[in-house]
């Protein structure tokens, strides 16, 4: 038997394997049948007894030797080129590493900053210590940089909106390289404010945070996840979420103070800003571009100015499903996922912080020892998301597939794919009889669907806060220091909830709201955060009062639970249905 006959295991998008039958394959051909034959002027061929076989082809030798070495080359420059995958994720991993040089240096400028405003005003110190460690200072430190995190959450939430709509305008790719250069023009002018010091360098750091409005760390997240839901396929979207944020908290964890400490607290941010412009070149050169015509709503936005702005917003109402019997109705899915992200947000949003609280609380932890435990964290999270939570992703869809296989039918929900349900309308729609197919006329197998099982995706966003809740709330038993590390340790296993929620919300909408969709998610995200810090930091307070803090983490799993139960009334369209969009209705009533 030929060994093209031989049956083989054919691994299908879904990462799960069938076997396949042996496919037959066209044998080699001759060399004879496929090279040029060069005639003498004998008539007789190159390979015939006529001519030596030393003498043959001596001048196309020349000509066949560099083509074999350019074929070389491009061989191993092809398996040297990083796939479109690896260059989304390295220029997430740069861009927020550009951005984490200042996040620590930022609060010691502010620190000797308010220093030398108050001895401009103060006589002279003359008691033992440090001059800056008084409480005046630290006082009139944390008031500045509360105000700088409020005009940063704030200025971020309208870079939400700016970046989404310039991704639409321009694409996503040159609204990336926005997002890069002008924190590098931000950076360069807070060096200004560093080399002015006292309160002028602080007001000039403050103003600087109106820049971020056009560029900053909202916005280059959002493109970058719109790129990634654009180019990667359906099937690996939610993976490469996961991944990209994991290479986001690396970057986050690499980056730290100590460079302040050794070359002098303006070199952070002069690293930074190269850091930056590095890293609008890595943009413009390696990812990839996409039309803006292509994406999103840019395809049907029918405002105009200002009011795409606010595009993103229409993605939180209910949508409107055209089910199978041709009748509309509004499906509140989407809807709920967002409350239930915001409750998931809310509830795991503070973890961190406050284990880092409790921390210092109760065992006297030290700024050494939370910047072990804060890096740690991140380390030990985006090690989970970017090797562990694909293949937790890849294999859960396949054993939900196995366990539900009427979860292959959801995406005929008219999500844009090729498979989607169509409601037949004109004659030629419908099925003929049996007797009029040809014979002869070879049937094809049904295409495998590339998002099979991605109703898994939202069973494990629930699991995941369950899970998250639990071992929150297990922190709350430590009693000794080395719990808080293991504690570190075991809670980033379960923070695949944010890249989950990211997949199921591009599943549920149409790929025109794709973008609009991430745009909305992380605006939701935002305003969690925002409340979560202001929740838990009044609950922390208050339970400590009463010297029982620890009860801050049941309050935190029990949100957990309550975004568990709301996410269990979020689904999927109903099998057949289709989403029905304004543009849609314009066109059918016209």
């Amino acid at each position: 038997m030929d060994r093209s006959e031989v049956g083989r295991q054919t691994t299908l998008p879904n990462g799960c394997t069938m076997a396949e039958a042996g496919d037959e394959r066209t044998p080699l051909l001759s060399s004879t049948s496929v090279s040029h034959t060069t005639v003498s002027h004998s008539g007789a061929s190159p390979d015939g007894p006529g001519i030596p076989r030393d003498h043959q082809g001596e001048d196309d030798d020349d000509v066949i030797q560099p083509r074999k070495h350019r074929r070389r080359l491009k061989k191993i420059w092809t398996s040297l080129k990083p796939s479109t995958e690896s260059q989304i994720l390295l220029s997430g991993f740069l861009i927020t590493l550009s951005f984490s040089f200042t996040q620590v240096p930022i609060l010691y400028a502010f620190h000797l900053m308010q220093c030398d405003h108050y001895y401009s005003t103060h006589p002279p110190y003359t008691g033992p210590g440090d001059r800056c460690n008084i409480d005046e200072i630290a006082a009139g430190m944390a008031t500045q940089f509360s105000i700088l995190g409020m005009s940063t959450t704030f200025c971020g939430t309208i870079n939400l909106f700016v970046a989404g709509w310039t991704a639409k305008k321009i694409g996503p790719k040159y609204a990336l390289m926005i997002q890069t250069l002008v924190p590098g023009i931000r950076v360069s002018t807070q060096i200004l404010g560093l080399m002015a010091g006292g309160a002028k360098g602080m007001l000039m750091i403050q103003c600087t945070q109106i820049i971020t409005v056009i560029g900053g760390p909202a916005g280059y997240l959002l493109i970058v996840n719109i790129i990634a839901g654009e180019v990667v396929p359906p099937l690996r979207r939610t993976a490469v979420f996961g991944m990209l944020q994991g290479c986001i908290m690396l970057g986050q964890g690499l980056a730290g103070g100590m460079m302040g400490d050794i070359w002098g607290i303006s070199r952070p941010f002069e690293v930074a800003f190269c850091a930056f412009l590095l890293s609008t070149l890595y943009v413009a050169m390696v990812v990839p571009y996409i039309d803006a015509s292509t994406i999103s709503s840019a395809k049907k936005a029918r405002g105009q100015g200002i009011s795409q702005l606010f595009t993103p917003l229409r993605v939180l109402l209910p949508q409107r499903i055209l089910s199978r019997n041709g009748t509309v109705t509004k499906h509140y899915g989407l809807m709920v996922l967002c409350a239930g992200i915001f409750l998931g947000v809310l509830a795991t949003g503070y973890a961190p912080l406050l284990m880092q609280l409790y921390a210092t609380a109760k065992f006297d932890f030290k700024q050494t020892e939370n910047g072990w435990l804060t890096s740690g964290f991140a380390f030990m999270r985006g090690m989970f998301l970017i090797f562990a939570f694909p293949r937790i992703i890849n294999r859960g869809r396949c054993w939900y597939m196995t366990r539900h296989p009427e979860a292959q039918q959801h995406h005929d929900h008219g999500n844009g794919h090729e498979e989607t349900a169509h409601l037949a309308t004109n004659p030629e729609e419908f099925e003929a009889p049996i007797g009029s197919f040809a014979e002869q006329e070879p049937v094809d197998a049904e295409p495998v669907k590339e998002d099979e099982g991605t109703e898994f995706d939202l069973y494990f966003l629930r699991i995941s806060l369950v899970v998250d809740g639990v071992l929150t709330m297990c922190t709350a038993f430590a009693t000794e220091r080395w719990h808080i590390f293991l504690a570190a340790f075991l809670l980033p296993l379960a923070s695949g909830s944010a890249p989950a929620a990211k997949g199921v919300m591009t599943e549920m909408c149409s790929p025109s709201q794709r973008a609009d969709a991430l745009n909305a998610l992380g605006l939701v995200e935002n305003i969690a955060r925002l409340s979560t810090q202001g929740l838990f930091g009044f609950v922390f307070a208050a339970l400590a009062e009463v010297g029982k803090p620890h009860l801050t983490f049941f309050v935190n799993a029990a949100i957990a639970i309550l975004a568990y139960g709301m996410l269990l009334f979020s689904r999927f369209p109903p099998e057949g249905s289709k989403i029905v969009e304004d543009d849609a209705d314009e066109d059918e009533s016209s």
